[in-house]
């Protein structure tokens, strides 16, 4: 089973870090910054640094985790973290100079509802579960901090 790690990040003006993604002949859609376990990752969360590092150049502390989902083939694991340190310029992630995969755009919205009204987050089970969370006041960000 493939295993995938993503985060939530959280940045210190309590807006979230996410990448828009613009590919040929499919609307633009939002994802979390994250990706495949590798083989060589000692855990989980080590795969998170390494793919916060490659895709943003960035450095977060993992808060907990937040949602797993499943599907038939693959596992996804959705963490809450915060961030203060990332450069897009800086990435080094091997899906940047892949041809024919599109545009990567970082952006920062407000961890809002009306922030994630803006967006086609993707998955939109998470989008649900940020949703809900916020709307309980569950996400906890700053009391887990």
């Amino acid at each position: 089973m493939i295993e995938r790690v993503r985060a939530v990040l959280v940045t210190a003006d309590d807006t979230m870090l996410v990448i828009r993604r613009t590919r040929p002949g499919i609307p633009e859609y939002w994802v979390l910054p994250g990706g495949g376990v590798e083989p060589g990752d000692e855990s989980r969360e080590a795969a998170l640094h390494r793919e916060i590092h490659e895709e943003i150049a960035g450095k977060a502390d993992i808060v907990r985790l937040l949602h797993t989902m499943e599907s038939d083939d693959e596992r996804q694991f959705f963490y809450l973290a915060r961030i203060a340190t990332w450069s897009f310029e800086d990435r080094t992630g091997p899906e940047f100079s892949a041809e024919g995969r599109g545009e990567y755009a970082l952006e920062e919205i407000r961890l809002t509802l009306e922030g994630l009204d803006g967006i086609e987050l993707k998955p939109e089970e998470i989008s649900h579960v940020l949703r809900g969370a916020i709307g309980a006041g569950s996400l906890g960000v700053e009391a887990s901090l």
